[in-house]
């Protein structure tokens, strides 16, 4: 089990540890040539964190704490700027672009909280991709069947190895069509997209403006509800979580188990009838929506269509340096027109009205985060067939929220032991609150029955 942020805080107040060995013990596990260190982050601030750490003990020793995340060691996805290093996002053919001159307005928020930036986490290049495979820098494996080598999730790959291993007590990625919550599920970890106007984007380096949001990745929910309060400039909720039976919950009824292996599907079903019987209102829901977004997105969806935006000069003087399969993504952007482009803009509207008319009646819909447990690294590396169609499903099920402008967390629901699977709590835009809180509901119930 992963320390909580509250026990982390907790033995620090009492002299138990302190910023500086937390930081010095992350800094190690980050440098352990036997370890992932070395393919989850792509930059490790090693003077400058432990210069942060000691300045944090002095601070607590003299009774200020300036926040719950005061001295322990976090980490950043490698697309946001930290003043003075290069954001690379992933990719090789931005090694030689300027420093960034300022900070990513949430790098800007965990400084000033008190947190220890210890380094940057690896990503799919440009985050454009589900698996967090990336050729450049090398690809972490996730903390289950280590002996296979099996994908992390994407694209905020590095950053859910980072939080399963030690190397850093949280991090934050980027989530346009799953990638907080494939990697928490993937690694085992808790992980929160929140809506995403509710976190600054200034200084993240984009993939698509319409759908990008910035969250956490943590061992808990209420460490991520911490965290995205810092990160959106939100007071914390204080309220009590609610009573398990005074929650109606929906249970996505199709689309989102096509195709699931055995595993996920005996997880996802034990974790529903876990609920049911702690006392929870469970209703099967048909959101024929859902059946819909494959064919809304057919040209490519807004992901290609801005992506193509941002990258058309890059690409078209370095394409030979990019992910040859991102690189075939981004092209796809070439041949969505304006009218195209306002026709999706005009669908979407139509489609999250829809669905929010379903989803109103309920606290939260559930759906497992990814239909499958997590591929075996070599089986996706040199095939394309596979690369891409392992790609789509795993986006699937998360994607599905994001188009919604919704928020959601990637809880565990498996058993000790077991292959990771993430049991995801979505709902509709700025309830992001409510479902935190509905989580940890979860969290707690799931806890006591799977062990």
């Amino acid at each position: 089990m992963l320390p909580t942020l509250e026990l982390l805080q907790a033995s620090l107040n009492q002299g138990d540890t302190t910023s500086e060995a937390l930081t010095a013990q992350a800094l190690a596990r980050i440098d352990d040539r036997h370890g992932e260190g070395s393919r989850a982050f792509t930059q490790v601030y090693h003077e400058q964190a432990l210069a942060s750490a000691r300045a944090s003990d002095m601070l607590r020793s003299a009774g200020l704490a300036r926040s719950p995340l005061e001295g322990l060691p976090v980490s950043v996805k490698d697309l946001f700027d930290v003043a003075g290093q290069v954001t690379w996002s992933g990719s090789a053919v931005l090694r030689d672009a300027p420093p960034a001159t300022g900070h990513a307005v949430i790098v800007h928020r965990l400084l000033a909280s008190g947190a220890v930036l210890v380094g940057k986490t690896n990503m799919t290049e440009f985050a454009f991709s589900g698996l967090g495979i990336n050729p450049h820098y090398g690809t972490p494996s996730s903390p289950w069947d280590r002996g296979t080598g099996r994908i992390p999730g994407g694209s905020s790959s590095g950053a859910g190895v980072a939080v399963a291993d030690g190397m850093s007590v949280l991090s934050i990625g980027t989530d346009t069509g799953g990638s907080v919550r494939i990697p928490a599920a993937f690694c085992g970890l808790t992980g929160f997209k929140p809506t995403a106007r509710r976190v600054p984007t200034t200084g993240a380096f984009p993939l698509s403006g319409s759908l990008d949001s910035i969250g956490p990745l943590a061992a808990s929910v209420s460490c991520c509800a911490t965290v995205d309060a810092i990160l959106s400039g939100e007071p914390a909720a204080t309220a009590a979580p609610p009573r398990i039976e005074h929650l109606r919950l929906a249970v996505a009824g199709n689309t989102v188990l096509d195709g699931a292996d055995e595993t996920v599907r005996s997880a996802f079903d034990r974790a529903i009838q876990a609920l049911r019987k702690a006392g929870a209102q469970l209703e099967m829901l048909d959101l024929p929506e859902f059946d819909q977004l494959a064919d809304i997105n057919r040209q490519g969806g807004f992901v290609c269509a801005e992506a193509w935006a941002i990258h058309r000069e890059l690409l078209g003087r370095a394409q030979a340096g990019y992910d040859p399969r991102v690189a075939s993504r981004i092209l796809r952007g070439r041949d969505i027109s304006a009218a195209d482009y306002i026709d999706l803009l005009r669908t979407r509207q139509r489609w999250i009205a829809s669905v929010e008319q379903r989803l109103a009646p309920f606290d939260a819909l559930l759906l497992p985060t990814a239909p499958v447990v997590p591929p075996a690294i070599e089986a996706l590396r040199a095939p394309d067939e596979a690369y891409f169609s392992a790609n789509g499903l795993i986006l699937r099920n998360p994607t599905l929220i994001n188009f919604l402008d919704g928020c959601a967390l990637s809880l565990p629901c498996h058993a000790q032991g077991e292959a990771p699977v993430g049991l995801m709590v979505a709902g509709p835009a700025m309830r992001d609150a409510h479902i935190l809180s509905v989580g940890r509901t979860i969290e707690a119930e799931l806890a006591n029955a799977l062990g």
